[in-house]
């Protein structure tokens, strides 16, 4: 199956609420949505007489993400959100502008299912795993918290951006990074987090994430799938995607990383010098949609294409319409301006 959908609320919506999006994306005829956890800025509070036995989704009007306790004179981090809230606990909750609590979540996730789209969520842009500017742990707790916030709304897929290399090599940088991964990975399990974490494909040179490595952390930390982002893929190998077969290789190679289920980016690029520069329209860039569309339809993909152009929905939609145009043509049935020629 295709999904199509975009990397964020639609700009034509009306409405600013996760659940007006998710709407409006149904009603544009499109089956998936990325939610953008753009702010991770926490709230502290000392537990209040009536937080006392909540459990932390259970608290109104706040997602609190963590619970600091001192047991035996140290400070003790709980993150379970069934963990029953005491007298004396601190309570950091996350703002968001995602939901208002866990229970907004749960709806948000109910309306997403009956309405079939697919839900995933990206977590902030700016991430450094491999620690080159002291922000690892910082970093990993935003993951560990849009995990939270997936589960809860019952989101697929949840994609991160890795960090810099700074002045570490290659190598070391992955190393780095792969370790970070491990740690992440594992506390998913133990909290029971059932979203992918997905490592997207970087843009730039000097960012950790190219598509050969984000391929070898997949096979070195087994849950953690590629994203794969078209966009950053073209521009980091220098405009290499052009022909279906261009396109049918970097799939494959995903493909068999993911075991079958592919989460991915599209949207026109601006690059120079194995660099994006930034994304664009996707009828404004050379990273063209109808060679994908050809190279989907040859194959067997289970995919989701998700719109970061500028343009968010009228992309998404743009993608759509091209994918059924290629397709009508494969069936030899006119498409909408072909009929319109032979009326006149």
């Amino acid at each position: 199956m295709i999904r199509f959908g975009p990397s964020g609320i639609p700009l034509s919506c009306k409405g600013r609420t996760l659940r007006d999006g998710i709407e409006d994306v149904h009603n544009l005829g499109l089956t998936a949505l990325e939610v953008q956890l753009v702010r991770v800025n926490l709230r502290e509070r000392y537990a209040t007489e009536e937080d006392i036995q909540m459990t932390p989704r259970q608290v109104p009007e706040e997602l609190v993400v963590q619970i600091v306790r001192r047991e035996d004179g140290k400070e003790v981090r709980l993150s379970s959100l069934d963990t029953k809230i005491e007298k004396g606990d601190i309570l950091y909750s996350l703002a968001s502008g995602v939901a208002d609590d866990y229970r907004e979540l749960e709806e948000i996730g109910t309306v997403a299912r009956e309405l079939d789209i697919e839900l995933s969520l990206h977590t902030p842009y700016y991430m450094d795993l491999g620690d080159v500017d002291g922000l690892a742990q910082k970093s990993m707790d935003s993951i560990r918290w849009g995990g939270m916030l997936a589960e809860a709304m019952g989101a697929t897929t949840v994609t991160t951006h890795l960090g810099m290399y700074g002045e570490l090599d290659a190598k070391a940088a992955l190393a780095r990074v792969t370790k970070s991964l491990r740690t992440l990975r594992d506390w998913y399990k133990k909290a029971k987090i059932r979203a992918r974490l997905g490592v997207e494909v970087s843009g730039r040179q000097e960012v950790v994430g190219g598509l050969d490595e984000v391929l070898t952390i997949a096979k070195n930390v087994k849950g953690i799938i590629p994203t794969l982002n078209f966009a950053h893929a073209h521009a980091r190998g220098f405009g290499s995607l052009n022909k279906p077969e261009d396109f049918t290789e970097v799939l494959n190679k995903v493909k068999r990383a993911t075991g079958g289920r592919i989460h991915t980016h599209f949207s026109g690029v601006e690059h120079a010098d194995g660099n994006e520069v930034r994304y664009t329209p996707i009828k404004k860039g050379d990273l063209r949609f109808e060679p994908l569309a050809e190279c989907l339809l040859d194959g067997d993909y289970d995919l989701t294409l998700i719109s970061s152009s500028p343009l968010l929905e009228h992309d998404a939609m743009y993608m759509k319409v091209i994918f059924e145009r290629v397709l009508a043509r494969r069936l030899g049935r006119p498409t909408k301006p072909e009929k319109e020629e032979r009326r006149r």
